[in-house]
């Protein structure tokens, strides 16, 4: 019988456990960690008592799992962090069904067998959810975590992030078999040879990116931390209308202050580079805080900076446009005469930082956290520009480098360097800044493509097609100009052939067992038996019993 303490004790279990594949990313950054890491937690729903704890223990290890991935959002969202995790601990709880069915008890046999394939699965589909941008996007994937683990970045090149959230799972379910199951030991040993072995074909016979024997050196200029500056804005950006009260006002000032003084950081580290042969130089995101039509005395300085260096600046411009109403993040190309005219708007927008979701429900959060006071607007579609050389590049601003669909959609356009521009300086010392940076070698392996991640504070770091890092990454408390040479690259990965694959895949195998066990409940019964004879009386007048 459990106890009401055994049941508090095991929902306490549950969120402990679902955070302890927080381990596995950046910063601790335990790589090999997060191949055990959902053990205990799969041990604990496997024993469930019924499916209605078993879906407790998985809301409740979803819940442990965001707020422990995401704890350095509390500077920014306070208690409405809670609430989010709960929100989004729901997405587990047919992940949870699915280990109590097929891991509970002593499966052997066909249903070890099926686990291996459908608790992984189930997995994958919690994130396929989560992953959709009005969710949060797909910030925290159990496949990220091998970020900086060659081999497995392989398999991204395959399948994205997606086939390697896959194959940890699996290897996790695995080891739940060996350890629980002494009978399942045969199908869990051979799950684990058969990863190892796929992921050793995939390394020794996939094609590697073929090097198209040109070399892009790009310059990132990382200007640090400037005191009274606002995370990834500027001005009226987070500052609120002007006007109306004296702190409104001093705010907004401070704002547009701390502004200039990091474009004047930004212009002296650039000009640093004169001399040094740069073929591109990129700023972080909302490097540039007010409009440059509105502000040509920006745009000839930009320009000017431009034809010292002798590269094109890309450059992010975070501030209402003079051309259109609304606050805008867009990444603008600035060559010798001026900007060139190719610009991207950020196309998807970071909850609470950037937009309120229904904020007529939610507008309360502005108030609790550091929301956002307006909505910024988003573009309208994935932009690749062209440098004077004729290498075309795509940029993503700020998270989106953690989408893959969007970084495979600009490969498939023609981009042969992916740039992120960000910033992270509210998140400066915690995880935020290496997790962030730490996505960039998913996209470059993913797509075959270099990738730089250039950021206001830290860290920025660069990529090579593979995925491998190049050269020094440069940490939140550096302020400089880099420069880094990218191996270019052609051809195309089967990642950006196919795309998510994996995850049509996952959906196809719960769709047929689904389907099977539908089939199962509705099946007619079998006939059921006739009735037995009256027993027979002995002659001492008691029944005697069948089969004596």
């Amino acid at each position: 019988m459990v106890t009401e303490r055994t049941r508090w004790w095991r929902a306490a279990g549950a969120v402990a456990a679902g955070a302890l594949p927080c381990l596995a990313f950046p910063a601790p950054a335990l790589w090999w960690f997060a191949y055990v890491a959902l053990v205990p937690w799969m041990l604990l729903l496997r024993s469930a008592p019924t499916g209605r704890r078993a879906a407790l223990e998985g809301w409740l290890g979803g819940a442990g799992f965001i707020v422990a991935v995401h704890h350095w959002l509390l500077p920014s969202l306070h208690v409405f962090l809670l609430p989010v995790a709960l929100l989004l601990g729901v997405l587990w709880i047919p992940w949870a069904l699915l280990v109590r069915e097929l891991l509970g008890g002593a499966p052997h046999g066909w249903r070890a067998a099926a686990a291996l394939v459908l608790v992984p699965a189930g997995w994958l589909i919690s994130e396929l959810a989560r992953s959709w941008q009005g969710l949060g996007g797909p910030w925290g994937l159990l496949g990220a975590s091998q970020w900086q683990v060659p081999p497995a970045l392989r398999l991204a090149s395959v399948g994205g992030v997606w086939l390697v959230s896959l194959l940890v799972v699996a290897v996790n379910c695995a080891l739940v078999l060996l350890v629980a199951v002494p009978r399942a030991r045969v199908p869990a040993v051979a799950a684990v040879a058969g990863c190892a072995v796929l992921t050793g074909v995939v390394w020794l016979w996939l094609p590697r990116p073929e090097a198209s024997g040109g070399v892009l050196r790009v310059a990132v200029v990382q200007p640090g931390l400037m005191a009274d500056a606002p995370d990834g804005a500027s001005g009226p950006t987070t500052a609120g209308p002007t006007g109306t009260t004296g702190t409104t006002v001093t705010a907004a000032a401070a704002a547009a202050d701390a502004a200039q003084r990091r474009f004047d950081a930004q212009e002296r580290l650039t000009g640093t580079l004169v001399g040094r042969r740069v073929d591109l130089v990129v700023w972080g995101e909302s490097s540039v805080g007010e409009d440059l039509a509105a502000r040509p005395d920006l745009s000839r300085r930009l320009a000017a900076l431009s034809a010292r260096v002798g590269a094109p600046l890309l450059v992010n411009v975070d501030a209402r446009r003079s051309d259109r109403p609304g606050i805008y993040k867009s990444s603008v190309l600035v060559g010798p005469q001026g900007p060139t005219g190719e610009r991207y708007d950020k196309m998807r927008l970071v909850p609470f930082g950037e937009y309120v979701p229904a904020r007529a429900v939610l507008g309360w959060a502005t108030s609790v956290g550091k929301a956002a006071g307006e909505d910024r607007m988003r573009g309208a579609a994935p932009v690749v520009m062209g440098l004077p050389d004729g290498t075309r590049i795509g940029p993503l601003v700020c998270f989106e480098s953690a989408f893959p669909d969007m970084s495979r959609e600009l490969t498939r356009m023609g981009a042969a360097v992916l740039v992120a521009q960000s910033s992270t300086s509210t998140f400066q010392h915690s995880w935020a800044p290496a997790q962030h940076a730490s996505l960039g070698a998913l996209r470059a392996a993913e797509n075959g493509r270099p990738f730089v991640h250039a950021t206001l504070t830290g860290v920025s770091t660069v990529y090579g097609p593979s995925g491998g890092r190049i050269g020094p990454a440069l940490s939140t408390s550096a302020s400089t100009a880099a420069v880094y040479e990218l191996p270019l690259a052609r051809g195309t990965t089967l990642f950006v052939r196919f795309g998510n694959w994996p995850g049509g895949a996952a959906v196809l195998a719960l769709a047929a067992y689904c389907a099977l066990r539908g089939a199962r409940a509705v099946r007619p019964g079998r006939p059921a038996p006739e009735p037995s004879a009256p027993p027979a009386r002995t002659v001492r007048g008691s029944a005697a019993r069948p089969g004596r």
